[in-house]
């Protein structure tokens, strides 16, 4: 007998072939084998360089660590104590009178400066007897250990700049000095002290 031109496929109940029947365990199978999990090397090691990156932006973009030479700022900020300088804050919000802001000493611009915010561009700032008066009011100043009794300011602040003192008033090169500072001149502002440990906190 010839054999048939079309052989048939086994029969199974329900009339449908073994292949047919194995079709959908092989299409499972596939997305399953797809999701297979990586290796979590594979998955750390990424993410570890993207926070390595967005750290060194930030701390060459927008903060970075600076240690304390001199006690200006006693006793509030004394010799060596680490602070956080943020170089972002006062470009977006402004300055505000108080603020305690890093700058570079107009004489030596490549000599870094800590001292605070007391005038503002067109502000009136007078000192008399270590009194400290901005358009005609008195300042309180709780964070002002000694006063310089001899001193003797009336100025006002120019557009595009603001007026400094360091809080160790007889002990501080400031705007009494070297005059007022460019707002271009500001690195950033000062709100935290990260060492030592037992001084760690806002300033």
């Amino acid at each position: 007998m010839a054999p048939p031109e079309h052989p048939r496929a086994p029969h199974v109940p329900g009339g449908r072939s073994a292949a047919a029947d194995a079709l959908p365990e092989l299409l499972e199978a596939a997305p399953r084998a797809a999701r297979r999990p990586r290796p979590v090397g594979a998955r750390v090691l990424p993410s570890l360089a993207k926070v390595s990156a967005l750290w060194l932006f930030a701390y060459t973009f927008v903060f970075n660590f600076s240690v304390v030479r001199g006690s200006s700022m006693a006793p509030g900020i004394l010799d060596g104590d680490r602070i956080v300088v943020d170089h972002v804050t006062h470009r977006i919000a402004g300055l505000h009178r108080g603020d305690i802001i890093v700058l570079r000493y107009p004489v030596d611009p490549s000599i870094d400066y800590i001292k605070r915010v007391v005038g503002l561009p067109g502000d009136e700032v007078r000192i008399d007897g270590g009194s400290v008066w901005v358009n005609g009011d008195p300042i309180e100043e709780p964070y002002v250990e000694r006063a310089d009794v001899n001193d003797h300011v009336r100025v006002r602040v120019r557009p595009g700049h603001c007026y400094v003192l360091g809080d160790n008033r007889p002990r501080s090169s400031d705007s009494r000095e070297f005059g007022q500072v460019p707002l271009d001149s500001i690195r950033g502002r000062v709100n935290v002290r990260v060492w030592p440990p037992s001084r760690l906190g806002l300033l």
